[in-house]
């Protein structure tokens, strides 16, 4: 019997990596991971080298058995890993700016995995993990693959649809920032709350919310309601809610929500924003670069403070606890991406939905919901749909399948602008969609 855990993180560059081996070393008596393999492409080998320095000293600090190794090469990572991590962005910041500001340029909502910004970043991804997963069936087809690229729930929806690899868990951390919000608007610690989460991803809502057991729903939703009480994440605007509408909603919204209940206010916030400070890609290359500056002193060995202006927060909390709980068997609950199994009514089997799951070795069992309210049931199979169109369109390079996609996601306003859209953001990232120009090859 092995006696350590083996762990490959494609895309091991990135600025959240020290969330992630902080994580590790937390939980380090009950999840002995003893190589850490962070493995990115050539063009991020400074990045890499300078976040896997700080991660050798991270585990050298805590004193704990931990190898972290540097790669560029997933062949030479992969084999006999247990869990392999992704959370790469292809195009790195560079494409994200152009995802936001090409859409802003029509008057339509630019971000990162909502509207067209969601749907480029998709076809640009599921290449890429498709690919990916191939690998691991190959090298370490016992492996768990947990997911944290965005558009989280379409790639999860991708690999579920279009390749044979069970082992897969979408993650995401916002399920995690809004019991942290109910509880910081409560005035309790976070672990005394817990929600019943369904939906999907960057689109699920808190069915129910308990405190020490106690379903406190109502309690909650005035609480959240509360203009004094706004809780969101680092990249959307902190937009209240109107009070009626969220008694009429009965359900807790996710942050993201706003950009479908409150398009008009985010799509102005985002065009002065971009005027006055730049897009969210922008501010992030900013933070990005003084958290490499950060990491690259050699006598920095633990995880800084300025991490949490990423974005990240409860990154680890989320990941590092999924883990632990399928190499322990815990049978927890999480809320993650999975294989909905007939747990939302609406949603076929076989689709990727973000929901509260029992965690167990065999991974998530979906809980059931049987059907969500009416008032929120269409705008989930809306977005389904688009997931679903969006992943086969990144698949097979299809122009009028990708035009479908995105005229029928509801912050695109018609048909005529999908496709001015469309054309524009197809060129503008020509280089990251070679499944839509191979013809110009033959």
């Amino acid at each position: 019997m092995k006696k350590g855990i083996k762990i490959v993180t494609i895309g091991g560059g990135s600025s959240y990596t020290p969330e992630l081996v902080e994580g590790f070393i937390k939980r380090h008596h009950a999840l002995p991971v003893k190589e850490l393999w962070l493995v990115d492409i050539p063009e991020g080998k400074e990045k890499l080298e300078i976040v896997g320095k700080l991660a050798q000293r991270m585990a050298a600090e805590a004193g704990i058995d931990m190898t972290v190794h540097l790669s560029y090469s997933r062949e030479e990572a992969l084999p006999g890993a247990d869990f392999v991590t992704t959370q790469f962005r292809v195009g790195m910041l560079e494409a994200r700016a152009k995802d936001e500001r090409i859409p802003l340029s029509y008057g339509v909502i630019g971000q990162e995995t909502n509207g067209p910004g969601g749907l480029f970043k998709g076809l640009r991804t599921i290449p890429v993990i498709i690919d990916i997963v191939h690998d691991i069936e190959r090298l370490c087809p016992d492996a768990w693959l947990v997911n944290f690229t965005n558009p989280a729930g379409m790639v999860t929806e991708a690999v579920l649809r279009y390749t044979n690899h069970e082992r897969i868990v979408g993650l995401c951390n916002v399920p995690v920032g809004m019991q942290m919000g109910v509880a910081e608007a409560l005035g309790v610690d976070g672990d005394r709350v817990r929600i019943d989460f369904a939906g999907l991803n960057h689109m699920v809502y808190g069915l129910n919310i308990y405190l020490d057991g106690n379903n406190i729903k109502q309690q909650a939703l005035e609480a959240v309601a509360d203009p004094a009480n706004v809780s969101t994440m680092k990249n959307i605007a902190a937009l209240g809610w109107e009070p009626e509408f969220i008694r009429a909603l009965q359900v807790l919204p996710c942050p993201y929500h706003r950009y479908y209940y409150k398009t008009e206010e985010m799509l102005a916030e985002e065009q002065a924003a971009a005027e006055e400070t730049g897009t969210r890609a922008e501010v992030v290359q900013g933070v990005e670069e003084e958290l490499f500056a950060l990491y690259a002193d050699e006598t920095l060995r633990t995880k800084p403070e300025q991490l949490e202006q990423r974005g990240g927060a409860y990154y680890s909390e989320a990941a590092c606890s999924l883990i632990n709980s399928i190499y322990n068997d815990t049978r927890d609950i999480q809320p993650v991406n999975t294989r909905n199994r007939g747990a939302v009514a609406g949603i076929p089997a076989e689709s990727a939905v973000e929901i509260s799951s029992v965690i167990t070795k065999d991974g998530p069992r979906p809980i059931a919901v049987d059907e969500l309210p009416v008032a929120v049931h269409g705008l989930v199979q809306q977005i389904k749909s688009f997931e679903r169109v969006a992943a086969e369109a990144a698949v097979t390079g299809n122009y009028e399948t990708a035009l479908l996609a995105m005229t029928i996601n509801p912050l695109v306003p018609s048909d005529t602008k999908a496709k001015q859209i469309l054309d524009d953001m197809l060129e503008a990232h020509r280089e990251h969609l070679p499944q839509f120009f191979q013809s110009e090859k033959v």
